[in-house]
């Protein structure tokens, strides 16, 4: 089998084994105990009160299943035609009638209350603290932060369990295929609002601990909401069949202290501020190369493969893409190719890791064109569109 062949059927083979925890032992809380037959408890007054509905529903089951179970094997046993018994010959009894009418009526009616109040607690979306957009991309997750000043913080979260551990060349990390590089953080006991959608196709936005699971809809957007009482790092998956690389895409949320929710944010906004003046600089064909290659691990290799021989994407290296003309790659990379996997980046990649990246591939895996591009050319390309 050759190399290009071995590593499609060990990605296929990987992503069939990343769908089985969807229905287990996935998405839990770090360090909590996963509870292989029943469901968690969460981390939320909502998680709670389902998990009280859960265990009530239940026990009702297992009750009218102990007395119906009950009196049959007793009759079975008590009336059986070994004993001589005769069965009655009536056809009907209106007493028996209204109480198999009347009792599980009641019983239904009892167990309405509570689910219902749960129902109202779910939907409850008002006096949110914190506004949150999450779309949904193949096969990654985009969260941008809705502030009322309008500079909203946004930032992609992608797949960090190394390829060779993805292609058994390691062993499998605690949290394989659970990892990311930029998490959902928001602070404790505050009410988070989503706003979900979707990008391309269909996903899901699941994470048991915290009682959301919400559908991710190109063109629709979809409200759930949460308020953890506890700090910690949960975690989930897209809980829809969204592509082959469904089980790609996982779900990490930081739950920190309000302090240091506020350094957090403060950290990123400075972040933000920097990559804003980086836009107007100018760098050598070394510090592009250096941080496309960055780039590169984290937005390219699942596709073009580690070495730019291809995969998933096509090979970057020798490519006539990438070494024919810059106008050529620049379009593939900003607006993507329609018809194929190759997505369009200038949403995902600010303009200077686009250009970066960009400079990487022309001169990376034996391309050696010894061109560059500037994070001010990626600029003027858009603006020209």
């Amino acid at each position: 089998m050759c190399f290009k062949a071995k590593r499609r059927l060990t990605l296929a083979l990987s992503s069939m084994s990343a769908l089985l925890p969807l229905t287990a032992a996935t998405a839990w809380a770090q360090d909590s105990k996963v509870n292989a037959i029943n469901m968690p408890v969460g981390v939320t007054e909502v998680s709670a009160s389902i998990y009280d509905l859960h265990m009530i529903i239940f026990w009702i089951c297992v009750i009218i299943g102990v007395l119906v179970f009950g009196v049959m094997f007793y009759s079975i046993f008590a009336h059986r035609k070994s004993k001589g018994v005769v069965p009655a010959t009536f056809h009907e009894s209106t007493k028996v009638e209204i109480a198999w009418t009347v009792v599980p009526f009641l019983i239904l009616l009892a167990m309405a209350v509570p689910a219902t109040k749960t129902l109202i607690e779910i939907y409850d979306f008002d006096d949110a603290e914190m506004d949150i957009l999450v779309t949904g991309f193949q096969w990654k997750w985009k969260y941008e932060y809705l502030q009322e000043d309008g500079e909203n913080l946004k930032f992609f979260s992608n797949l960090r369990t190394p390829q060779d551990e993805i292609y058994n060349e390691e062993v499998k990390g605690e949290h394989y295929l659970l990892e990311v590089d930029e998490p959902l953080v928001v602070p404790v006991d505050t009410k988070v609002r989503l706003l979900v959608t979707a990008n391309d196709v269909i996903h899901s936005w699941w994470v048991p601990d915290l009682a959301v699971k919400k559908d991710a809809i190109p063109g629709f957007i979809n409200e759930t909401w949460f308020k953890s009482t506890q700090v910690g790092i949960f975690r989930g998956q897209c809980a829809e069949l969204c592509g082959k690389e469904h089980g790609f895409m996982p779900i990490v949320v930081h739950v920190v202290s309000k302090a240091d929710y506020v350094d957090w944010l403060a950290t990123k906004q400075s972040e933000a501020a920097e990559i804003k003046e980086l836009m107007a600089q100018s760098f050598t064909l070394d510090e592009l190369a250096e941080r496309g290659k960055g780039v590169y691990q984290r937005s390219c290799l699942a596709c073009h493969g580690a070495n730019g021989e291809g995969g998933v994407g096509k090979a970057i290296a020798g490519s006539l893409l990438v070494t024919g003309a810059i106008n050529g790659h620049l379009d593939s990379v900003v607006n993507g190719v329609p018809g194929t996997a190759m997505q369009a980046f200038g949403g995902q990649l600010n303009d200077v890791d686009m250009a970066a990246v960009i400079t990487y591939q022309r001169n990376a895996f034996g391309n050696n064109m010894g061109d560059m591009v500037q994070p001010l050319d990626i600029f003027n390309f858009k603006k020209g569109q």
